[in-house]
């Protein structure tokens, strides 16, 4: 079930784990990818590590930053970076490329699909402080800019758009993780609603809301999961912003938040490794069940339970650096995105 966060229960969990994270290997703190084949995983949900599975000739399709991806109707797996020669690149799912474009991106970090009664569109962040819709070759249909435009910032707040995801009724919710924190709601033709959140360590706010995502899997009350990021948590809100829960992840610094069937899946971008802190090349993936309870950590320390309560979660191996973002295919076969990680392509990880 969803954990409530509070400093308190933060503590408790620091004093528990103290022992086993102050003798983590230092390692870690330089991470380096390993060779493929290697299993990663705990329980049911085990891997098989493919480094070289989205491998492409950087010459001709150079990356930054593989910052999002996620699979259309037909299979094919799309991916959002910040190079301008290409920021889409989209695959297949044996990781040859079939179509690369997009100039007009240079901070191009969010990507969400949006599957409209069949026609398909994406919703593309740029955190210089745009959000694109478009179709899957590339035409921007609508452009949703600064919120002073719509009165909803003073043009003073900084709008750094990380993600955005897509209401049952079409409504636009763009979380602003780099910016001012907040989540606002746009009508289905980009006609500004309202905002919630803001920047803070209330229920309610957040610090670094870098995800976003409607979660369905009560079919009879759709609601959100927000990233949290700094608070190593997602916190769930109803559809029209109000709060309702915090679900706690000691230890991990996580992305935003993905659900495949009733598994939710996220990457994360470091670990506290040292002194609690936030540390570099500490990334790994984390897995959850329906009920909220993680299942699995490829990457990262098994997860433990004492007295119902999650201990803290940190890397284990040096697979990633910065996990910034997973896709689910329909074999459940996870594709990570690392942010930071040596101009590394998308990484596949085989269900075992």
């Amino acid at each position: 079930m969803d954990q409530k966060y509070s400093r308190r229960q933060f503590a408790r969990f620091a004093a528990a784990t103290a022992a086993a994270i102050t003798f983590k290997p230092f390692y870690i703190l330089h991470a380096k990818p390993k060779a493929d084949g290697e299993i990663i995983g705990h329980g049911s949900h085990k891997y098989r590590v493919q480094q070289g599975w989205g491998n492409l000739d950087s010459s001709k399709f150079p990356i930054n930053n593989c910052h999002e991806m996620v699979q259309d109707s037909k299979g094919r797996l799309i991916m959002v970076g910040d190079e301008v020669k290409n920021n889409i690149l989209i695959y297949d799912r044996s990781g040859k490329l079939l179509d690369s474009w997009g100039h007009e991106f240079p901070g191009g970090h969010g990507l969400t699909l949006w599957n409209a009664n069949g026609a398909e569109y994406l919703f593309i962040c740029d955190t210089n402080g745009k959000v694109f819709k478009t179709d899957l070759k590339g035409n921007i249909l609508l452009t949703i800019e600064h919120p002073s435009k719509v009165g909803a910032y003073k043009e003073s707040d900084p709008f750094k758009p990380t993600e955005t995801a897509i209401g049952p009724d079409g409504t636009i919710y763009i979380a602003d993780g780099y910016g001012s924190q907040w989540i606002l709601r746009y009508t289905p033709k980009g006609e500004y609603i309202d905002k919630f959140g803001g920047s803070g360590d209330l229920d309610g706010q957040f610090s670094t809301a870098h995800g976003i995502t409607v979660d369905y899997r009560d079919k009879a009350n759709p609601t959100l999961l927000v990233t949290s990021r700094v608070h190593n948590s997602f916190k769930r809100f109803t559809l029209d912003g109000k709060y309702l829960s915090t679900l706690f992840l000691p230890g991990a610094f996580v992305c935003r938040p993905v659900i495949k069937n009733d598994t939710l899946y996220a990457g994360v971008c470091w670990s506290r490794l040292r002194y609690y802190n936030q540390t570099p090349n500490s990334g790994f993936v984390t897995i959850l069940d329906k009920s909220n309870k993680v299942i699995s950590n490829p990457g990262g320390t098994k997860p433990e339970y004492i007295g119902g309560k999650l201990q803290m979660m940190v890397q284990d191996k040096p697979i990633f650096m910065h996990c910034h973002d997973v896709c689910i295919d329909q074999d459940e076969n996870i594709y990570v995105c690392q942010w930071n990680a040596k101009k590394t392509y998308p990484v596949k990880l085989e269900r075992v």
